[in-house]
Formats: C-alpha cells, structure tokens, sequence
C-alpha cells in the first residue's frame, strides 16, 4: 500500500530540511512524496531538487516536483489531491515532521488489521507541539479522541491537519475551498469526515503521536482571522446555535484556565 504525502513549500529553506529528513527516515517502503513549490525565489527549490536527486538514486520514496505559481496554500494543496496516487495522503508542509522512523508503518498497520472492503477513510493520531530545531515543546492542547466523527470538530479541530491521513479516493473528489485563507483545512477534514460517514467507513486510531507540527505556521501568525474563518465553517457544517454554544464554552473554559 502507497502512502502519499503532500508537502507545501513557499519561500522554505529554514525550515524544509527537516521535514524532508523526517520522510527519508521512514522504514515504510512504499511512499510517494509530493512537494507542491509556489515558485520560490530563495534555496528552496535547490533543496528540493538534491533530495529528490538522493531518493532518485536508491531511495524507496517516490518524489514528484512542481513549482508554478499559485493561489496559497490551499490551491496548491488542491494540486497536491490530483497527483496523488497513493491509498491514503496525508499533508506535511514544510517545518512539520513524521514523529519518528515507523510512523508510517504504524499509519499503514492500521489498514492491514482489517478486512480490505472496510479500508478505513481516515486514519488520525496525536501530534506533539515542536520549535525550528525540531525541540519538543509540547502535546498538541487538543488531543485526538479514541471515537471520531465529524461531529466531533464542534469542539474544535481535534486532530491535527497533519495528522490526517485521508484514503485518496475520497479525499481527492472533497477539494480544498478556496473562500477560505486560513481554515480551508478545517472544512475539507470535515467534508471528508462526512464522506466517510455516508459511505459508513471507519475512522480509526493510529497508536501514539504520528505529527510533529511547527509552532510558527501560518494560521498562528493569522491567529485572529483563523478563528473568524473558524467560526464560519462551524456554523455552516454545525449550525448557529450550536456554534454559539461551543464558543460560550470556549470563552468560560478559557476565562477559568486565566485564572
């Protein structure tokens, strides 16, 4: 079973060579990497092209390179849906890490314990907080629950973007909507929840952490504009009064953990 991962890239030569390091560690065997470039004008495009230049020649990742302009991240993840060709893709944009050399091993297992027509839709784990140099800061504040649904993201997006593995062939038709700059992916997780849970496929566990996720992306540094967006896809997918009644909750937890 191919794996396909989706890495976003933009101006990212601080921080991609970790992310990079984190996919050629993988004692997976069968990975397709897919690195979605906005054209760049900085190293990165240099680094990309020695690392698929070193898995070219003996590596067992699969690495395909585009880099044309685009419209932002979620357009480019879009192009990253199409040209995947593995059984599940999971998005590791650039400064985020596999949390070690089995994590896809162990994403996989999850697939090979059960029958091949009930092949889950989405396979989710923890993720750990993490600094430039790959330092652990801390557990993910929202923890991935033992049962999920998409129900379950009216109490906040649960589990991590990049610890979503979603199977390909429903995750390629549920496109990223581009009305949304920075919660794009809190809606397209959902949507595809709600495929899973049309076509009743499980959603299933992986064991342990399987992201670690940079602090500084681009929703933290648009942390006010990300909750708007947030808002918004809650009352579309959840409706205004329970939207409203989960943010009352948010506000009290947070006034009680102020004080």
């Amino acid at each position: 079973m191919v794996i396909s991962l989706v890495t976003i890239t933009f101006r990212a030569e601080r921080v991609l060579p970790p992310t990079l390091h984190s996919v050629m560690m993988q004692d997976y065997a069968h990975i397709q990497h897919i690195i979605i470039d906005g054209a760049s004008d900085d190293g990165t495009m240099e680094i990309v092209r020695a690392y698929k230049q070193q898995c070219d020649e003996g590596s067992h990742i699969s690495v395909c390179v585009v880099s044309e302009p685009d419209r932002g991240i979620y357009d480019a993840m879009n192009k990253g849906l199409q040209r995947a060709t593995g059984s599940y893709v999971c998005f590791l944009n650039a400064g985020d890490r596999l949390a070690d050399a089995n994590t896809l091993s162990r994403v996989a297992f999850c697939v090979e314990r059960l029958e091949h027509n009930n092949m889950p839709a989405v396979i989710y784990g923890d993720t750990n907080i993490v600094d430039a140099e790959g330092k652990i800061l801390r557990p993910r504040h929202l923890s991935a629950p033992t049962h999920l649904s998409w129900r379950s993201f009216k109490r906040g997006m649960l589990v991590c973007h990049q610890a979503f593995y979603a199977r390909t062939d429903i995750a390629r038709n549920v496109k990223y909507d581009l009305r949304y700059r920075y919660s794009a992916d809190v809606d397209w997780c959902i949507r595809v929840m709600k495929e899973a849970d049309r076509l009743r496929l499980p959603l299933v566990k992986a064991e342990g952490v399987v992201a670690h996720y940079l602090e500084e992306g681009a929703t933290t540094e648009h942390h006010k504009e990300s909750l708007k967006e947030r808002f918004q896809v809650m009352l579309h997918h959840y409706g205004f009064l329970t939207t409203v009644a989960m943010h009352i909750g948010f506000a009290v937890a947070k006034l009680f953990k102020l004080r």
